[in-house]
């Protein structure tokens, strides 16, 4: 089993389609083609260089995702990351699919000068929320939306 982490690239855009989707299903959601379209132009552009995503290959085979968003804060003098989305195929998960898609973010936050990254997952989403309590804190806060 050799797993690898890499930037997405322009010729990931299949797999990184499925992989999303999947990921979209799971919390029952879905984005119109527009959206799959200038989402995946801007983790792949140098011109939106706060965006990106990376991609967990095993044995050849893409089999996660994860997207983040570099920004301001008013509380910080650096930025810091955002980690927006997170996903394995469940036929791998329990490997540290997810565990190394969340150290590649902690890596690039870190060479970046923005070593805060921070998430957000459902309540329901249990079995993740197992790996994420192991390896960063969770905050009191209450998330609203318009």
């Amino acid at each position: 089993m050799a797993l690898g982490i890499r930037p997405l690239q322009a010729s990931d855009r299949a797999e990184w389609r499925r992989l999303w989707t999947a990921y979209l299903e799971f919390y029952e959601s879905s984005v119109s083609e527009d959206v799959y379209e200038a989402t995946f132009a801007r983790q792949i552009s140098a011109e939106h260089p706060n965006q990106g995503a990376f991609l967990a290959i095993l044995d050849g085979r893409a089999v996660g995702l994860v997207h983040y968003i570099l920004h301001r804060h008013n509380w910080r003098i650096e930025d810091v990351v955002y980690l927006q989305d997170l996903y394995a195929d469940p036929d791998v998960r329990g490997q540290g699919i997810g565990r190394a898609l969340i150290q590649e973010v902690y890596d690039f936050a870190d060479k970046n000068g923005t070593p805060s990254v921070y998430w957000m997952t459902q309540e329901f989403n249990t079995t993740a929320r197992q790996l994420y309590d192991r390896i960063a804190h969770v905050t009191p806060f209450i998330k609203y939306q318009r």
